[in-house]
């Protein structure tokens, strides 16, 4: 980093540092205001600092796993961490595609283990990533989504999601859909029976790939890594 950019980095980070002062001054709308503008100061100080999103993704990535290997009642703090990793990785990097799958990966699985009252909440949180992962790559995380919209029972968005998986190339195997718990609810509903027979009746489009990786979403919101190389931006 040249003295010049490290002069403004201190600079900006001063001024985020006094918004932060000033807001705890302050009430209402102007507290919000800079308090949301020292998080843009903060942000842009850490902005394009490659290792950093990479160590907070793989941070979070770790969580991920160590969660679905406790007990609920210990998992639920370590969802919660590991979501913080990856809201964290998008805010400095705001295309880091694994952070935004991954992080509606950690919110529909706290799911799983909340109470039936927290669960349409956290469906809308894992909605936003998913959302903002098919942003970054189209379909990256349309069958992630049609898995939200079986669960609220929205068959509209569920087979307009499906068929943009299938079209992206982002559908998993037919096995994996009807294993599947997610998608429990509609497997045996018509409009679900007669997509399922189109997709066997035409050739499979090719997988979505992302700088030659292919990203393959699993039920269960895996996404299967080659050569090693778990790094989706």
């Amino acid at each position: 980093m040249s003295l010049l950019s490290s002069f403004k980095k201190r600079s900006t980070l001063d001024a985020a540092i006094k918004q932060v002062a000033q807001a705890r001054k302050s009430e209402g709308s102007k507290a919000e205001q800079l308090y949301k503008g020292a998080y843009q100061g903060f942000a842009n100080v850490i902005a394009d600092h490659l290792i950093v999103s990479e160590a907070l993704y793989h941070w979070g990535f770790g969580l991920l796993h160590e969660a679905r290997t406790q007990e609920p009642k210990a998992a639920v703090e370590i969802y919660e961490d590991a979501i913080s990793k990856f809201s964290f990785c998008l805010l400095i990097s705001p295309n880091y595609l694994g952070a935004a799958i991954d992080g509606g990966v950690a919110f529909m699985e706290l799911a799983r283990i909340s109470a039936e009252a927290a669960k349409p909440d956290l469906y809308d949180l894992a909605e936003d990533f998913f959302e903002k992962a098919c942003a970054i790559q189209k379909g990256s995380a349309a069958y992630n989504l049609a898995c939200v919209y079986a669960l609220r029972g929205d068959n509209d968005a569920c087979l307009a999601a499906l068929q943009t998986a299938r079209e992206f190339g982002s559908l998993p195997d037919e096995q994996n859909i009807l294993q599947d718990d997610d998608m429990a609810g509609v497997i045996n509903a018509p409009w679900f029976k007669a997509f399922m027979e189109e997709v066997r009746a035409t050739p499979a489009p090719e997988k979505t790939k992302l700088k030659d990786i292919e990203i393959n979403v699993e039920p269960g919101f895996k996404i299967e890594k080659k050569e090693d190389f778990d790094y989706y931006s």
